[in-house]
């Protein structure tokens, strides 16, 4: 075809829905990184992501790579998985989970695909539902794609960033679906207790919609509050609980997340939301087999002191973070981490010269510091930062010492 040949106008173009929705921690986070200076040769600090792999004191058991080659080498799993995964796998997945049955649980492609396909079985036309803020901006993203409006309950610092279940309330409308909680707290860092989660679980239940329990980071609580999975609540309310390996067991590139549902009352049955969610998998992929045959020696024959040592690990190191914050006078943490990864930090711009806002303290900091943090816009707070202390003890010293530099540097002058 020559060039009188071809059409006056092409039949497409890119989607600016998605554009707009695609605000996300590896975007923005790769944004900052594009700050650095090449030519400083300290050590870049990753304080932004939450993903402490490349420390040599955040490593997996040997027991997870030994269980993979082992399922591998088994030949038992070279093909196509059933809708909801490997049946073994999903019966050890309901033993740390207030699950009924093996057909509560649905293996998924990490928690990001789970968010995906609860989102997308809840899409319809004018539905809205709530989110926390702060939060984690991928189920921001996956409703905007989904045309699903997302409201925003507001998170307490001064209270441990508990619930505002008064805006809850006020949000919620015969619209309204869902609310989700995270916890332990992506962004904040924050563990409910269990009477709060009691309390959300009577709200949700008085307003007609469902919680949905983020518990990537379960178990790894190192302060007071024990964790408590939401699903011990699934009589008061339908409770569906998203999780995976990926933090716990220290291996968020091998995939392997779950949704379950905690519900005694059957409600997700008679709503026909289960029918959905297996409709839904029935379209889109699975993890891989062999993934989901490991998961079952995974989950079954962890031992208890490499669960021991990652908590003992992080617990100092929020005692690091927190200490070293306060000797910040430009940084404010209002709740000591104590779960999760990552803590949220307010920043007191009256303080600063020449610094416009989160972003522009970030940008800077990597520029001058090598430093990288996430701006707190990302996870919906403007002016504050979400900083993970998921790194080697002596890296996050170095890290803090050098954003102290940094505010001694911006410091407005008397």
């Amino acid at each position: 075809m020559d060039n009188g040949d071809r059409p006056k106008k092409w039949g497409f173009q890119g989607n600016a829905e998605l554009n707009a929705s695609s605000i996300s921690v590896r975007g923005v986070l790769n944004l900052v990184y594009a700050n650095l200076d090449k030519d400083d040769k300290q050590p870049t600090i990753p304080l932004g992501r939450a993903d402490p792999t490349e420390f040599p004191s955040y490593q997996t058991t040997r027991l997870a790579p030994d269980a993979v080659a082992k399922a591998a080498f088994s030949y038992n799993f070279n093909c196509y998985a059933p809708t909801g995964g490997v049946a073994e796998a999903r019966r050890y997945i309901i033993e740390t989970i207030e699950a009924l049955s093996p057909d509560d649980v649905y293996i998924t492609v990490g928690c990001t695909q789970a968010i995906e396909v609860v989102v997308s079985v809840l899409a319809r036309p004018n539905a809205n539902i709530l989110l926390p803020k702060p939060g984690y901006p991928h189920y921001e993203a996956r409703t905007s794609c989904s045309n699903l409006e997302a409201r925003h309950f507001d998170l307490i610092p001064e209270r441990g960033w508990e619930v505002d279940l008064d805006s809850v309330e006020a949000l919620a409308d015969e619209n309204t679906v869902a609310m989700v909680i995270i916890n332990p707290s992506n962004p904040c860092g924050n563990v409910f207790m269990s009477q709060h989660l009691k309390k959300i679980a009577e709200t949700a239940s008085k307003l007609g919609i469902f919680v949905i329990s983020d518990e990537v980071y379960s178990h790894l609580a190192f302060g007071s509050n024990p964790f408590v999975p939401m699903g011990v609540f699934g009589s008061i309310v339908p409770v569906l609980t998203l999780g995976s390996i990926s933090k716990r067991w220290l291996v968020p590139g091998w995939r392997l997340g779950w949704i379950v549902t905690c519900d005694p009352n059957g409600i997700f049955q008679q709503s026909g939301f289960v029918e959905s969610v297996k409709d839904y998998l029935n379209i889109t992929p699975s993890p891989p087999t062999n993934m989901q045959g490991a998961l079952t020696q995974i989950l079954k024959h962890t031992k208890e002191d490499f669960f021991s040592k990652i908590i003992n690990i992080l617990r100092e190191a929020s005692d690091i973070l927190y200490d070293r914050i306060n000797e910040i006078p430009c940084l404010i943490c209002p709740h000591k981490p104590e779960g999760s990864m990552v803590a949220m930090v307010k920043l007191n711009l009256p303080l600063l010269e020449g610094i416009i806002d989160d972003v522009d303290f970030c940008m800077k900091l990597a520029k001058e510091e090598s430093v990288i943090v996430l701006p707190g816009i990302t996870v919906g707070l403007k002016n504050w930062l979400r900083i993970s202390f998921a790194i080697e003890h002596s890296s996050l010293e170095d890290g803090l010492g050098r954003i102290k530099a940094f505010y001694h540097r911006h410091a407005k002058k008397e």
